[in-house]
């Protein structure tokens, strides 16, 4: 049994690995924690959401004794928590020698010199991010498994790169074009105006200028260009990527690519067929869709998952169970 400190807990992520770590038999929670000065501080995650009424355990404020108390008693923490807060909490956590799996940003860019660009901060600590690996939990498992530092990916690159990858030795150099629709929550649970349900409509943002391009670029090992949109429902990400393959690429050779995911429980790959956004809400599930043109050479592909569950917490989940073994 591993013991597991969730800290940003009250928020869309950290309550949904919140519910997966309780419902794992081989896991167990050393304790829910939020900052010092939350509102939800005191609060159980059943009050918050009715949803996980079975979960009564009550959120602790993130003290100096608490921070202690989880070093003694957990073997990882989970960090749900904004980027500036992870770069420190992260870096404290591993040299302590717990096992820190991040769902921000912070620890996803090797290039130290990337983070002031797309982040906004300068990173401090660069021994902990030469040591953090990239969570993409269908790709990098060996090293998920040996590294104690793992930058879980961001939901659209999630999204993106298990669509792509498999095509990277098929592709030209002509960049792809990712077109990506996300439901509200991953804007996260603060009120904002622009992201209040009554206000979204299909809309771009970010437009050539995402902290997701980089991400996923850096990962592919190809330049894309990436548009993300926002989309009036809840949950879910629908990708849909258009690229160019090298002339005589075949159906065949496509399908002999996707094969990759054979093995894999949580991957389902279809020619002919397009996800769509009902078919993997509250599921870790990646949906993979496929059309070629032979005769223009360019492939359509779609990609559907969960923000908050592949995109987030359930394929922070798998991090774990790689990590540990499990």
């Amino acid at each position: 049994m591993k013991n597991i400190a969730i800290i940003g807990a009250s928020g869309y992520t950290g309550a949904q690995i919140t519910a997966l770590i309780k419902a794992d038999e081989n896991l167990a929670i050393q304790g829910l924690y939020v900052s010092e000065n939350s509102l939800d501080k005191g609060k159980s995650l059943a009050e918050l959401y009715p949803m996980y009424c079975h979960i009564n355990t009550c959120l602790s404020p993130l003290t100096d004794a608490a921070k202690l108390q989880i070093v003694a008693q957990a073997d990882a923490v989970v960090l749900a928590t904004d980027h500036g807060v992870s770069l420190h909490l992260a870096a404290w956590f591993y040299e302590q020698g717990l096992a820190v799996f991040d769902l921000s940003g912070a620890y996803r860019f090797t290039d130290i010199e990337q983070y002031p660009k797309w982040y906004g901060f300068e990173h401090q600590y660069p021994d902990t991010l030469a040591n953090a690996v990239y969570g993409l939990a269908e790709w990098n498992a060996k090293d998920i498994a040996n590294s104690k530092m793992i930058a879980v990916p961001g939901c659209y690159p999630t999204a993106s790169l298990t669509a792509l990858k498999p095509l990277k030795s098929l592709m030209t150099e002509n960049l792809p074009v990712i077109n990506a629709v996300s439901g509200v929550t991953g804007a996260g649970r603060k009120a904002q105006l622009h992201t209040s349900f009554c206000e979204v409509s299909l809309t771009p943002y970010g437009v050539l200028g995402h902290r997701h391009q980089p991400e996923i670029a850096t990962q592919l090992g190809q330049e894309v260009i990436f548009t993300p949109h926002l989309g009036n429902f809840k949950r879910g990400i629908l990708a849909t990527i258009t690229v160019q393959l090298k002339p005589g690429v075949t159906e065949a050779d496509i399908a002999q690519a996707y094969a990759i995911y054979n093995d894999s429980p949580l991957v389902h790959v279809s020619q002919n067929k397009f996800p769509k956004i009902d078919d993997v809400v509250n599921t870790p599930n990646c949906l993979v869709g496929w059309k070629f043109d032979a005769s223009t050479g360019y492939l359509v592909v779609a990609s559907a998952i969960d923000n908050l569950m592949k995109g987030a917490a359930s394929q922070a989940h798998q991090c774990i169970k790689i990590h540990f073994g499990l």
